[in-house]
């Protein structure tokens, strides 16, 4: 069974997903939208003082970066991949979610 298989909707759904991911990368990593990032934009200004927002703006970019890229090979492949690779597809952005906390809370921490 492949994916497009057990679809409810239409493909062009995924499409655009992955090109919201894509457009989210590319402003994280260009340095803008921390404005996006939960819990930094709501934080007072001496918590944000803590972090370095250009590092911080960078670890979500790439992390968006990564489900960008697994969700356009789902919509590409959409009807050539086995139906089991929407497992993979959420594991894999668990651990880059996972990854992406840590980061935040070490990295992206001034000293």
């Amino acid at each position: 069974m492949k994916i497009a298989d057990t679809m409810n909707g239409p493909v062009w759904v995924i499409w655009l997903v992955a090109l919201l991911c894509l457009a989210l990368a590319v402003l994280f990593l260009s340095g803008h939208g921390s404005w996006l990032i939960a819990g930094y934009n709501t934080a007072s200004k001496e918590e944000k003082e803590k972090y370095d927002r250009t590092k911080l703006c960078r670890i979500m970019g790439w992390g968006m970066a990564v489900i960008a890229v697994m969700t356009f090979v789902m919509a590409a492949g959409c009807r050539s991949l086995p139906a089991s690779f929407t497992n993979l597809y959420g594991a894999v952005i668990l651990i880059d979610c996972i990854v992406m906390i840590i980061l935040a809370n070490t990295i992206c921490k001034k000293k």
